[in-house]
């Protein structure tokens, strides 16, 4: 009786072995060819500079601007647009109004945390974030009802002193 039980056993035993090896398998460490990944995350696209960043942002870069640099940074989640460039102190104010912020700009000390992440050292920037004195606001342009950038989910603003009546203008947008 008990050699019959044991045969009718075997075949099941040996298929739930066989489906907890299948599952384990799955689960390992093991390297793929199609999971190799070919380019590091985050990246930069190619080709990709001020001219793309500014008509993410709907910003006309102001006539007179120097030092004009941009990039896009492509995430898993999404692509971050930086813009950064020196103009008068009148101008930076205008533009800051136009982005419609979600409070005035405020000098902040140095931090950490930005969206910009340091993305403005691979423009050979200074990041705001490490800026003495910089005076920072965000936008949230679909929360400001911002109906020609309602594609942009936020924004940073920073403002940072070059010369007596002259300040860098740094962007970040997703």
């Amino acid at each position: 009786m008990r050699l019959r039980r044991t045969a009718r056993l075997l075949p099941l035993l040996s298929a739930a072995a066989l489906a907890v090896g299948l599952a384990l398998g799955g689960c390992t460490n093991a390297p793929s060819e199609r999971a190799t990944r070919t380019t590091p995350s985050p990246s930069w696209e190619k080709g990709a500079g001020a001219p793309e960043a500014a008509a993410f942002m709907k910003i006309q870069i102001p006539e007179g601007a120097t030092e004009v640099k941009g990039a896009v940074r492509v995430q898993p989640q999404e692509k971050v647009y930086l813009l950064s460039f020196v103009t008068s102190e009148q101008t930076a104010k205008t533009i800051t109004e136009d982005l419609h912020p979600d409070y005035p700009l405020a000098v902040e000390g140095p931090s950490s945390s930005s969206l910009s992440g340091d993305g403005f050292k691979n423009l050979g920037l200074t990041p705001p974030q490490e800026l003495k004195s910089v005076r920072t606001t965000s936008a949230c342009p679909p929360c400001a009802g911002d109906s020609a950038r309602r594609h942009i989910q936020g924004m940073e603003i920073h403002i940072g002193d070059v010369s007596v009546d002259r300040v860098r203008v740094y962007l970040a947008a997703y």
